[in-house]
């Protein structure tokens, strides 16, 4: 067991080293968004909000087709990757790393990972479940999609992209500061509640 967790440690580590020596230039932009997404200013949720709101305002107006914004979106991809690594060095200076900050990039790099590593479980899991109960596998699929099919027929795709994005966005934030902890416990409490009062009545 203790080679196992050993193991899986050091394999943890290795995947670790390799995304950070990938992302190696990107790591001052990593940082600032880092900072931004985990609300370190009062004035960061509004900024994020009201830059995702410009985006699908614009995207809502242009109106381009589903080729031309996948299109236009990969080219911004491929633009980034050349220009940040050049730019950010001479915009953050990158000789001015602290252990600090270092230190985050390394955190931010290991949640990547383990990120990574529980998409890549839960499909495993998906793929078992189909071969362990294909009966079960297929019904939940299939409910699931009928669910996803009719919440898409209901609400207009961009407002719908827009909320999901907007909420990913947010959703470091709102674990940082404990905001979701918050109403979970808020929601278990009233739920208990609810459950005790429903047994005396049984009594």
């Amino acid at each position: 067991m203790a080679e196992g967790d050993n193991r899986s440690t050091n394999l943890l580590a290795a995947e670790t080293a390799s995304l950070e020596e990938q992302l190696q230039g990107w790591g001052e932009v990593m940082l600032m968004a880092d900072k931004v997404l985990r609300w370190e200013r009062a004035w960061f949720p509004p900024a994020i909000m009201g830059v995702v709101s410009l985006v699908f305002l614009t995207i809502y107006y242009l109106d381009p087709s589903v080729l031309s914004g996948v299109s236009c979106f990969v080219m911004f991809l491929c633009l980034a990757d050349y220009l940040v690594p050049i730019l950010a060095p001479r915009i953050f200076g990158s000789n001015k790393w602290t252990t600090e900050q270092q230190q985050r990039f390394h955190e931010i790099c290991s949640n990547l990972v383990k990120t990574r590593r529980r998409a890549v479980g839960w499909w495993k899991r998906l793929f078992t479940l189909k071969e362990e109960k294909p009966k079960m596998y297929f019904m939940t699929m299939i409910i699931s999609l009928a669910a996803v099919a009719w919440v898409g027929q209901q609400v207009h795709n961009l407002l719908l992209t827009y909320l999901i994005v907007t909420f990913l966005l947010l959703l470091p934030g709102l674990n940082q500061h404990g905001i979701i902890s918050k109403y979970i416990g808020m929601a278990k409490r009233e739920i208990n509640k609810l459950l005790k009062q429903k047994e005396k009545k049984n009594e």
